[in-house]
């Protein structure tokens, strides 16, 4: 049954339109985009609540469900200092290393929130498609619907495209607030797409805006001063830091080694 309301839900979503009032830039916005971010939303969720979204190395002191839990909802973190470090040398993983008082630290607690968010910008896309719903008010289709109907014959056809041209000669200026709302539709697309860029780029640490310069950096630099971007922004590999009451009541501390298979 739900598969039977979610196929039908699809067809609705991306079937083509008789009656179209709006154009192709608006379309791409809360079809497309909005549709794309549903999938990306869906296969992350399917990911994180019925998969394994992270995975904890530690000694056996601490139960290993305990500490993938912990780890997931508290963040893990790498170390800007040994982003640049010779892996399998210094280092096991770039930006994974001993932390020491007074080091820069950068902690990752966006992806458990990846999910949210996706669905979030997928409903900001589809936000101006029912402004300018609301606002139409099916006018268009009132207009034509006679138009489309394939049992009028041709001579009624031309006698309803007559009625429609004399309509809009005889109200030329009475349909400027229907274009002002179009274009105020048009204008709120530019504003979420603008803003949604801001907005990832605060989500992801300030790194979205920069991101596509600094892949272009790394594709096209020396091997040996190439520093790759996705392992600063989406680590595969990060550190977490747990502590527990030891058997003297003393405070013990342990370092974990993270999976972050949503990275990869």
């Amino acid at each position: 049954m739900d598969k039977l309301f979610l196929s039908g839900t699809l067809k609705n979503f991306i079937k083509p339109r008789v009656f179209v009032i709006d154009g192709t830039t608006f379309r791409l916005h809360y079809r497309l985009t909005a549709l794309l971010l549903c999938v990306c939303s869906l296969l992350v969720s399917a990911t994180q609540f019925y998969g394994d979204p992270i995975q904890c190395i530690q000694t056996d002191d601490v139960p290993k469900k305990v500490l993938d839990t912990y780890c997931w909802v508290e963040g893990t973190f790498t170390l800007p200092k040994a982003l640049g470090k010779e892996v399998g040398v210094q280092v096991v993983y770039p930006g994974v290393d001993q932390r020491d008082p007074g080091d820069e630290v950068v902690f990752h607690a966006y992806y458990q929130w990846v999910c949210f968010v996706l669905l979030f910008q997928a409903a900001l896309f589809y936000v101006p498609r029912l402004v300018w719903r609301s606002w139409e008010g099916g006018r268009l289709k009132h207009l034509l619907q006679k138009l489309n109907s394939p049992v009028i014959a041709h001579c009624e056809k031309k006698k309803c495209c007559d009625q429609l041209v004399t309509y809009f000669r005889c109200n030329m200026r009475q349909h400027s607030s229907y274009s002002y709302q179009y274009l105020i539709c048009e204008l709120m697309n530019l504003v979420n797409v603008t803003g949604q860029i801001y907005f990832v780029d605060y989500f992801l640490g300030g790194e979205f805006t920069t991101y596509g310069l600094n892949v272009l950096h790394f594709a096209t630099g020396a091997q040996e001063e190439r520093m790759d971007p996705m392992v600063r922004v989406f680590p595969r590999l990060t550190k977490c830091t747990f502590h527990r009451y030891g058997p003297s009541g003393d405070v013990m501390k342990y370092d974990a080694l993270c999976l972050l298979p949503l990275n990869i």
